[in-house]
């Protein structure tokens, strides 16, 4: 009995130690080499795709994030709308290229796809660390868009759309620039 009962604090010292099922928080990560990182690959993939002609041309338009950055207009906005406008992105950006996944045969092709998708998880993960909130889509989105008719139009975008919109996010994370000072 004595066994058992040593047994048995043993296990609950060591489940405690452990604590299962109570995950750690997130380090925030501001290493903007990270963010480096995602952008060569983007790079990596749309080379790929812009020699790619028939193959990589998509049947339908694909509605993709607007790129560009107004800083007028950025700068008013308070970090969480720059935020959810970055997280809105990054959804479209992956519908997009989910659809695009669809319509690729190429397993070439579909490794940089494939790649793609998980680095957007991956950023995603990074934004959750800076205490940024997953995007939802809502019926009225008032994300600006527009379509692209290519594979390599569609990697262009998301690499315009990371050193952009993404870029501006990471930097000016509150949490970052409490490491900084």
């Amino acid at each position: 009995m004595v066994y058992c009962s040593g047994f048995f604090a043993l296990l609950l010292i060591f489940l405690e130690w452990i604590r299962p099922g109570l995950p750690s928080p997130l380090r925030p990560i501001c290493d903007m080499r990270v963010l480096n990182h995602f952008i060569e690959e983007a790079r990596d993939a749309e080379a790929a795709m812009r020699f790619c002609k028939e193959e990589c041309s998509v049947a339908v338009p694909l509605t993709v994030p607007l790129t560009s950055v107004d800083f007028a207009v950025w700068e008013k906005k308070n970090i969480e709308e720059q935020a959810q406008e970055v997280q809105a992105g990054l959804w479209l950006l992956n519908m997009a290229i989910s659809s695009l996944s669809a319509s690729i045969t190429s397993s070439a092709l579909h490794s940089h796809i494939d790649a793609t998708i998980r680095n957007i998880a991956s950023l995603k993960q990074v934004l959750r660390s800076l205490s940024i909130q997953d995007y939802v889509p809502t019926g009225g989105g008032t994300e600006e868009t527009w379509r692209v008719s290519s594979a390599s139009e569609l990697f262009q975008v998301h690499i315009n759309f990371l050193r952009g919109k993404v870029y501006l996010v990471l930097r000016n994370a509150p949490v970052c620039q409490q490491q900084i000072t």
